[in-house]
């Protein structure tokens, strides 16, 4: 299946970080078929923290959504995510955005990912490396909804 990712980080060294989530992903999770840039981006939710680095990336896996979620959490973990505060500032985030087609809804996973579609910091990256992929609920393609977006926050891309 192919699914969508959203990696981003706003502690520590962003970038390696970034890069060694993409890295395990590759090992535990599946084939990494494309990244989009690097993005600087404002912080969303909880404005008072650092900026944030944030990638798009395609992942071919055979893991089932809930397999997936554990996977991706346990890098976090791995990683040294430790959660304290909803969108507080942390040394890695993993978001599904997509898997495939499906709609998942359970108690601990909800695909496609629920604010998707109101953050720039996502929609720029998925926008890039894949513009005509469609949201399966909205019906609308990632360059369709960025284009109706509303946020405003900046999203830069990162050049270090």
């Amino acid at each position: 299946m192919k699914t969508f990712l959203l990696l981003g980080a706003n502690l520590g060294n962003r970038i390696q970080t970034l890069q060694r989530a993409v890295g395990l992903i590759a090992e535990r999770v599946g084939s990494v078929t494309q990244q989009s840039s690097w993005y600087e981006t404002a912080p969303w939710g909880v404005t008072d923290q650092p900026a944030y680095v944030n990638q798009v990336i395609a992942v071919e896996t055979d893991l089932k959504p809930d397999a997936l979620l554990e996977q991706t959490q346990a890098i976090e973990q791995q990683l040294g995510r430790v959660r304290f505060e909803k969108w507080g500032a942390r040394l890695i985030d993993i978001d599904i955005l997509y898997y495939d087609q499906e709609i998942v809804l359970t108690k601990s996973l909800t695909i496609p990912h629920p604010y998707l579609h109101q953050r720039r910091f996502t929609l720029v990256p998925l926008a890039e490396i894949a513009p005509n992929f469609e949201h399966p609920v909205l019906q609308k393609t990632s360059r369709e909804l960025l284009a109706v977006c509303e946020d405003e926050s900046e999203v830069v891309i990162f050049n270090f």
